[in-house]
């Protein structure tokens, strides 16, 4: 399973590869993207109607040539009374029209990128919730945040931005050329090769970009995982005094930051002063040999002065050329990054000749079933079970023997390393994975709860359930007292994780969810343990309530409460010591579970 933080981005400089990884996406924005590009192109291109315009503007309005004459529509006109009417109203129509072309370009650059990015983000949610229980084992939050939040808004918006920052900087490169070489080409073989000298070390920064995207995206989800974690254990911080722990932590995590952005900007950075000081070579030579050709009568003084203004101004679109492909190839890195993730398939699917799961007839049985969650320390051993229907099997044992990982193996959150689970004789693994879970209910320790009200919580079992079925829930729960008290009853809000109601009450709540649910396999995994006695005891008759006619899991660490299970299988390091009724194991000599019994109850049977 890919630890994403480990990301090679082998792709990123696959250009077309990407781009067409990246097709259906354009696809979706692909009419507003031409209308985008197209409108970038006279916006890039009105810069050079300003530098052209200087030359007869200096030779017929400055140096008062009045006798050049045109003729239109019947009329004689002087150049210079024609130019000193005419600039005035073109310098307003020349701002407006840049004004509204730029409102569009913004606008719709903003509408793409943000239509793609949410096209993505769907994309990439769905993508997550596919993934097997392992993956969310082995990477952190906030790396999970930034791969899959933060990655596809700088693939989209970041491309599509780049894309018009590049046509409209190519577009006014074009157009200051032509106005070059439309006054002088002599001056403007010198101007264009000292530009092409000054973009060239572009190509040698595009690795470091990659390196050091990558490495900020690690410390950038690091940063949110440590804000998820002080958010989450507040209470633990507090009690522990951690403030300056976590603190330190995460001033070492923004310094990291610091450290690698300082890094690409030493290496981006000294781009622009070398290419200011390349230009400023080049238009010294301009000048210089400039003057040469005014007093030779090659060259007049306003084509001079718009080749000068032209040079000038092609310092911008050059330098933003070198800017854009910079960004560029940071936003290839970050299309790499996202298909990387659409490229991860969950370990746990669907086999090819799987089905629907069965009303339960004969049972479920363990059969010699090895398991490990790193390689080569097995958790379970060899271990074996039958369980007959409507059976109430309780496992327990020391902590870390095994009990939970039974439980999590029935679902498939993972899959065995050797040996079967199997239901009525059919392997777990060829049952379809939503008929399979469909039919087996949860109820945790710490049962999660999603922003939203009660009602909405409980439906997550059956989401079209009907208003008599929500009512039998909610009474066979035990929650009808409580929902009494609250002014909006059952569409209270409970907050995220739940946290504005009590251990009992949020447990009543998942007992309900799991009664709604109706499903024929109930796992209880230490459903009561973290709650004082008057809960439990509500608690309690809610989960007889609930394991009533159904085959049920028990995980306990309070042996009290697994005393009229029909079994109790006992694990010690990963195998199966003990099997039996509590009367039975008791009358074990020397017996484990006895032995268990007897620490929590000082002897008494």
């Amino acid at each position: 399973m890919l630890k994403l933080k480990n990301t090679t981005t082998k792709d990123a400089f696959r250009y077309g590869y990407l781009l067409n990884k990246m097709y259906p996406y354009i696809k979706l924005v692909l009419a507003r993207s031409i209308l985008l590009f197209l409108l970038a192109i006279p916006l890039g291109l009105l810069d050079g109607v300003v530098a052209f315009s200087l030359r007869p503007y200096m030779d017929f309005v400055v140096n008062g040539n009045e006798l050049q004459t045109f003729e239109l529509w019947g009329h004689t006109f002087k150049l210079q009374a024609f130019f000193i009417k005419l600039i005035p109203i073109a310098i307003v129509l020349f701002a407006l029209i840049q004004g509204v072309l730029k409102y569009i370009c913004n606008y719709l650059s903003d509408w793409t990128g943000n239509k793609m990015s949410n096209a993505l983000k769907i994309d990439l949610f769905k993508k997550l919730t596919s993934m097997d229980t392992k993956f969310f084992d082995v990477n952190s939050s906030g790396i999970v945040l930034s791969r899959f939040f933060s990655d596809p808004d700088a693939a989209s918006k970041n491309l599509i931005n780049t894309l018009k920052g590049f046509i409209l900087a190519i577009f006014e490169f074009v157009a200051l050329v032509f106005v070059l070489l439309f006054n002088s080409w002599k001056l403007a073989l010198i101007g264009i090769g000292v530009m092409g000298i000054a973009i060239t070390p572009v190509i040698f920064i595009k690795k470091k970009i990659k390196t050091v995207s990558n490495a900020t995206m690690v410390v950038g989800g690091d940063m949110t995982t440590n804000f998820n974690e002080t958010f989450a254990g507040n209470r633990i911080i507090t009690a522990y005094n951690l403030q300056e722990h976590q603190n330190n932590k995460f001033e070492d995590q923004v310094h990291k930051q610091f450290d690698l952005t300082i890094s690409l900007t030493k290496r981006v950075g000294w781009m622009s002063p070398i290419m200011y000081f390349v230009c400023s070579i080049g238009i010294a030579i301009v000048m210089n040999y400039g003057n040469s050709l005014i007093l030779s009568g090659e060259m007049s003084a306003g084509s001079f002065a718009s080749f000068v203004t032209s040079l000038l101004l092609l310092y911008k679109p050059t330098k933003s050329l070198g800017l854009t492909l910079t960004s560029l190839q940071s936003t290839f890195v970050s299309i790499a990054r996202v298909f990387e993730l659409f490229d991860l398939m969950p370990e746990i699917k669907d086999s090819s000749n799987s089905q629907e799961m069965k009303p339960i007839k004969s049972g479920i049985e363990f059969s010699q079933v090895w398991f490990e969650y790193e390689e080569n320390q097995p958790v379970l051993k060899d271990f074996s079970l039958q369980i007959k229907p409507n059976e109430t099997i309780a496992l327990v044992g020391n902590s870390g023997g095994g009990k939970s990982t039974v439980v999590n193996l029935l679902p498939r959150f993972y899959d065995i390393k050797s040996g079967s689970i199997k239901i009525d004789g059919i392997d777990i693994r060829n049952i379809e994975l939503k008929s399979l879970r469909n039919n087996i209910a949860f109820v945790f320790q710490d049962n999660y709860l999603f922003t939203g009200t009660i009602k909405e919580n409980i439906l997550m079992g059956k989401p079209n359930a009907t208003d008599a079925e929500i009512a039998e829930a909610v009474k066979l729960s035990h929650l009808d007292e409580f929902l009494g008290t609250l002014p909006n009853g059952i569409d209270t809000i409970v907050g995220e994780r739940g946290a504005s109601l009590s251990g009992g009450q949020r447990q009543r709540v998942a007992i309900a969810r799991a009664l709604i649910k109706n499903a024929p396999i109930v796992i209880l995994d230490e459903a009561t343990s973290a709650l004082d006695n008057e809960s439990e005891a509500i608690v309690q008759k809610a989960l007889d309530n609930l394991m009533k006619n159904r085959t049920v899991f028990v995980i306990a660490h309070r042996l009290s409460t697994i005393n009229n299970a029909d079994r109790i299988a006992v694990l010690n390091e990963g195998q199966l010591v003990e099997l039996g009724t509590h009367n039975e194991l008791m009358n074990k000599k020397d017996g484990r579970y006895k032995h268990l019994y007897e620490m929590q109850f000082g002897g008494q049977s």
